[in-house]
């Protein structure tokens, strides 16, 4: 359980492996940031490629930590973390390519929405199920991924789309066999590899300074909104919910 991280010809890999679903603790995010931050500052990596083991590439953060967890220490904790791995899979000096199956819920988003390239294992969903947690969040990401009123009906209804649809949007490089997932990934990892270390990370760096959207700052509100909800109380009945697989309460 955790990270399993290997480097060969300049390809650094960072494989998520948390069953069942790999939805991360919050000492999971932090070790994420601290490695992807880590693969980044190496002058012999060129490129990382995220995956991840067994079911799911991350159904984001673990609710039953939060809901065992008493005050707000892994709400807190959780908000942080994730901010930290999104913020440093864009930050990371070196171009991130993200190679997904399954699925790809919540915290995911903020992942993959983050990367500079997107690979996918055909039969992947994607989508931001927080409005049933009673929480918001990654919007920033999805649309980052989707067209807006694509964004905002995911956001509203918690339903997954297909990743074919964002191949055909073209934020999904590759659809492609289960099997031919992690090879795809390199072939393209290779392709930007075998350029100047130093003019790709260059690149990195310029592509981020034009942005149009200040990723770190649009997320920060969207948290703040969340902080909000679990005051009203709706976020720990939803969170509730959510553990002991029953339908929520809400008192509207």
């Amino acid at each position: 359980m955790g990270f399993e991280v290997t480097t060969t010809n300049g390809i650094r890999h960072l494989v998520m492996d948390n069953p069942p679903v790999n939805a991360l603790m919050v000492a999971g995010w932090f070790e994420l940031a601290e490695l992807l931050t880590e693969a980044g500052r190496d002058p012999e990596v060129a490129v990382v490629i995220l995956s991840a083991a067994g079911k799911g590439f991350n159904a984001g953060v673990d609710i039953k930590e939060m809901q065992n967890t008493e005050g707000f220490d892994a709400l807190i904790g959780a908000n942080r973390g994730c901010a930290a791995a999104f913020g440093a899979i864009y930050d990371c000096e070196v171009p991130v390519i993200c190679a997904v199956h399954d699925f790809v819920l919540g915290g995911g988003i903020g992942l993959i929405g983050n990367a500079d390239v997107i690979v996918a294992a055909e039969g992947t969903t994607i989508g931001l199920p927080e409005v049933k947690q009673g929480a918001l969040g990654a919007a920033t990401h999805l649309s980052r991924l989707v067209p807006p009123h694509r964004m905002r009906q995911m956001v509203y209804t918690a339903e997954p789309i297909d990743v074919s649809m964002l191949h055909e949007w073209g934020s999904v490089a590759e659809v492609v066999p289960r099997d031919e997932l992690l090879a795809t990934a390199e072939r393209i990892a290779e392709q930007i590899a075998r350029h100047s270390n130093l003019v790709i990370r260059a690149a990195k760096e310029s592509l981020n300074a034009i942005d149009p959207v200040d990723v770190r700052r649009s997320y920060r509100m969207e948290q703040g909104f969340t902080f909000e909800l679990n005051l009203s109380g709706v976020s720990d009945e939803a969170r509730d919910a959510f553990v002991e697989k029953r339908d929520p309460t809400y008192k509207r």
